[in-house]
Order: C-alpha cells, then sequence, then structure tokens
C-alpha cells in the first residue's frame, strides 16, 4: 500500500507486482503532473492509466465525473478501480482498451500519459497520433519519458509545437491542438518553446 500527497491531495493507492512502479509513485508520473494544473472545466484522460494515479488525482481537484482512465493491463484496471473506491472517486470511467480501440469518447481537454518503452516508439506514435484526434480544440497533451529528441519531434509534426521541461532526470513535454489537422498536413513552419530546467520537491 503507497501513502501520499500529490498537489496538496492525500491518497492512497494498492499496488502489486505485475504492474509498473509499484513499490512507489514513479518519478516521471510525479515530475509530469508538478507541471500540470487541472481546472475544474477539464474533461481528463489517463492514458496507460496503470494502477491510477493520474486519473485519481484529477478526479479528486475536478470531479470524478470528468475523468476517463484506460489500460491494456487488466491487472492495472482492477487495481484503479479498487484505488478508485479507495479514494471515494467512484464515478471515473475505467476502461481495458488497447490504446483508443475500444475508447468512444472524444473531446478531451487534457490528455495525459508515461508511455511503455519500445525501441521502435510504436506505442507511442499511437498515443500521439490518435490522442490528437480525441482532443478538443485547445486541449492539450502531456507526456513524460526519458527520451527527448523522438518526442520533440513527433509532438512538433502532429501538434505544430512542444513545450519541454526537464524535472528530475526526465523530460515533460505539452503540446496544444490549435487545428483539426495533422500540422505536418500543413505544411508549416514549426516552433518549440525553450526548454526550461527546472527541479521539483517531492
Amino acid at each position: 500500500m503507497i501513502k501520499t500527497n500529490i498537489k496538496g491531495v492525500d491518497l492512497v493507492f494498492e499496488t502489486s507486482a505485475g504492474v509498473f512502479s509499484p513499490k512507489g509513485i514513479d518519478l516521471g508520473t510525479l515530475s509530469m503532473l508538478s507541471v500540470v494544473d487541472f481546472q475544474e472545466t477539464d474533461k481528463v484522460l489517463d492514458l496507460g492509466c496503470g494502477y491510477g494515479v493520474v486519473g485519481i488525482l484529477a478526479a479528486k481537484i475536478i470531479g470524478d465525473h470528468n475523468v476517463v482512465m484506460i489500460d491494456i493491463d487488466e491487472e492495472a484496471i482492477r487495481l484503479s478501480r479498487k484505488n478508485c473506491l479507495l479514494n471515494n472517486v467512484q464515478g471515473v470511467k475505467i476502461l481495458k482498451s488497447d490504446g483508443f480501440t475500444d475508447l468512444e469518447e472524444t473531446d478531451f481537454t487534457m490528455i495525459l500519459s508515461n508511455p511503455p518503452y519500445h525501441t521502435d516508439f510504436s506505442v507511442a506514435r499511437m498515443f500521439i497520433e490518435k490522442g490528437f484526434n480525441r482532443l478538443s480544440i485547445g486541449g492539450r497533451m502531456y507526456m513524460v519519458t526519458k527520451r527527448k529528441e523522438w518526442y520533440r519531434n513527433k509532438l512538433k509534426s502532429i501538434f505544430g509545437g512542444v513545450r519541454i521541461w526537464e524535472l528530475n532526470g526526465y523530460f515533460v513535454f505539452m503540446s496544444i491542438k490549435k487545428s483539426r489537422t495533422y500540422a505536418k498536413s500543413q505544411r508549416r513552419g514549426m516552433s518549440c518553446v525553450p526548454k526550461e530546467k527546472e527541479r521539483i520537491r517531492l
């Protein structure tokens, strides 16, 4: 059992050896959450939710009916459902899905993901391309990883720009959807907001 406080919110999580980072909240996830500002009007997707840290925190801040959590792993889904009960956010929608395959909702204002590492970036590519299509105009995609170049280039090619924070050995990316088509299809010049180097206190 993990007991923690994130953004001033007390949380408790049951984990198991079969899920990512079972002994403590992943530092990359904490780094990403440190730059996210949840608003009451947000509709949030926790993409690859694991045992539910991101989605449950969002639900505590903005309301459980404004949050959807998805993961391909059955154990992650089981734990997320249990952790929603433990944290009294029972209105969250939790769905077992291979990426966006079984997800019907669109018009998210925020998608957050700590994607799995694959040498060919196949999962990350799918998350970014299909995630773009599920965001509303003005919606934001946040991702965290230890790899910089591929994510920076991919997000720029789809969204037209990306902001990057370097935190605790991780790179946190944020891109905003400004049109309904991929930036690369519009043949626009693309710019990147300068990287900010910071550290957070946990």
